[in-house]
């Protein structure tokens, strides 16, 4: 075991745990809380010959709480950037104003940014490490709009009026501007992730194929967990993969002499009784508890806890779409759809004229594809194969390398080198719009897929005919071509399972740098 720092010699003499002038025995310095929380006592030979005690802190012991303190200093940093990022987004929106607005500066640049932060603490924005991106992105919108309510709140009582395009441009430019700068600082925690920071040692509670499933997904450094070991609850259990700690009588010794800063609590090995020690040794030792639960993958905004009796029970609120949250969606589709034909309408032009000088054929490409409750529809796209495609799929359908009933190839010899362009940066997608606009897609769904993938289609596959299909998807912001049928499969079900306004927003949030930055394109 190495060492790390000596705390404090006291002498050990007589028989069994007895004490010589006045000193007390080992285990009666535990009992009395002489160790400290990261201590432990170590018996060694001193260089007279006698045996003695001492306090020291082992190299896991020094590291517990790092990754708790890395945090910390991370979420002042994200404190001071979103503060400075909501006071800048109301001044720019000032000045982007042509009529003259008159904001009081002590307002604007110390008020505001404080409101903000009480705001974000509540809603847990500085506690994000458990969050996931979909959830932070809910909650930050929450958040602004709730910041931007307090501060027009405020400006009645000092006398003073704003317009609401400055209060619309105040609440855009913020919810751009924090979403940047928090975008940078999740980039620099997935660096560092690399190097072994902003990581929780942690303990997996457990010895079934559950806990060492958990132990491999664990070690993914992208999640922020270094498994240690395993806490044995049965003395039978042999799990894999990594050692065993010890049992769960001794996870209190376990958590200290290991540094554990995080359980993971895998539920099909443990009672409740299991779990309620597990509670008890986080709270006096100050570590995470994460329990799994054998639910699919769903959005946190989602899940509620209810006590039922003594048993806690998740609850899981349904998310079929309602008549209100369907035209929601439908005028969601509407306004973003005719906005974006605008802004993108330079491209349009650009894409059309390059196709039709640089080869022979139309520019629109036109497929039939399967739709919502598998109906039918005519997909648009601009055209980036050659005019005798579908003709040539034949001949390469033993060089595909898609799996399931996807058809992908890399150096795809049908593509024109405009195409190649076009589809590299998504942009012959744009004709897309035209069907989102006709209601046969939304801007957001799963993919479309032709009637012969369809066919070959398993039951559980189905289930993605469910909602329209949509131009940008999970698929498209994790990955695009890069993944699996399987994969492709999974995401649609879980966007559908979790489907919302912020969801869509979201998505479409992410959707512009994966096709920008040509992210999984082919």
């Amino acid at each position: 075991m190495a060492v790390h720092s000596w705390r404090e010699r006291t002498s050990i003499g007589g028989g069994d745990n007895g004490a010589v002038d006045g000193t007390l025995p080992i285990d009666a310095r535990l009992a009395d809380g002489a160790l400290a929380d990261d201590e432990i006592a170590v018996e060694t030979v001193d260089q007279d010959g006698h045996r003695v005690v001492v306090r020291a802190r082992t190299e896991a012991t020094r590291r517990r709480g790092t990754a708790r303190r890395q945090f910390t200093v991370l979420y002042v940093c994200l404190a001071i950037t979103d503060g400075l990022c909501f006071a800048l987004a109301l001044l720019t929106a000032a000045l982007a104003q042509f009529e003259h607005v008159r904001i009081p500066l002590a307002t604007t640049m110390i008020v505001s940014p404080i409101v903000l932060a009480l705001i974000f603490s509540w809603l847990g924005l500085y506690h994000s490490h458990v969050l996931s991106p979909a959830e932070e992105f809910r909650r930050l919108i929450v958040g602004v709009s709730l910041a931007i309510v307090a501060v027009v709140t405020v400006s009645f009582w000092a006398d003073v009026t704003f317009s609401r395009l400055w209060v619309a441009m105040s609440w855009a430019f913020a919810l751009v501007l924090i979403l940047a700068a928090r975008r940078f600082w999740h980039w620099a925690v997935a660096r560092e992730r690399e190097r072994g920071r902003f990581t929780f040692r942690t303990g997996i509670v457990g010895g079934n194929g559950e806990a060492t499933h958990l132990a491999n997904v664990l070690r993914r450094r992208n999640l922020g967990f270094a498994p240690v070991g395993f806490v044995t609850v049965d003395s039978a259990a042999v799990p894999k993969g990594l050692p065993v700690l010890g049992s769960i009588a001794s996870l209190s010794d376990i958590v200290r002499e290991q540094g554990l800063d995080a359980l993971f609590v895998a539920t099909t090995a443990v009672g409740a009784n299991e779990i309620a020690k597990v509670q008890k040794v986080a709270r006096r030792e100050g570590a995470e508890v994460h329990v799994t639960a054998n639910l699919p993958e769903l959005l946190a905004s989602r899940l509620s806890v209810e006590p039922l009796g003594g048993v806690m029970a998740l609850s899981v609120r349904p998310v079929r779409l309602t008549g209100a949250q369907a035209a929601a969606k439908r005028l969601f589709d509407l306004v973003l759809g005719t906005v974006a034909m605008i802004v993108t309408a330079p491209l349009w032009l650009l894409a059309a004229t390059l196709v039709a000088m640089t080869s022979r054929g139309p520019v629109f490409f036109r497929q039939e594809r399967v739709g919502r409750d598998g109906r039918r529809f005519t997909l648009l796209k601009f055209r980036t194969m050659v005019v005798d495609a579908e003709a040539m799929l034949v001949q390469l359908r033993d060089r595909n390398e898609a799996s399931g009933p996807l058809f992908k190839l890399r150096d795809d010899p049908r593509i024109t080198r405009v195409g190649r362009w076009l589809r590299r940066y998504s942009i012959d997608e744009l004709p897309q719009l035209l069907n989102v606009l006709r209601g046969e897609m939304s801007l957001v769904g799963p993919r479309p897929p032709l009637q012969s993938e369809v066919d070959a289609y398993e039951d559980w596959q189905r289930d993605r005919l469910e909602v329209r299909p949509g131009i940008s998807g999970l698929w498209q912001v994790s990955g695009r071509s890069d993944l699996a049928f399987d994969e492709y499969v999974r995401l649609d079900l879980f966007y559908i399972e979790n489907w919302s306004l912020a969801f869509d927003l979201y998505i479409l949030a992410k959707t512009i740098p994966a096709a920008v930055t040509a992210k999984g394109a082919r």
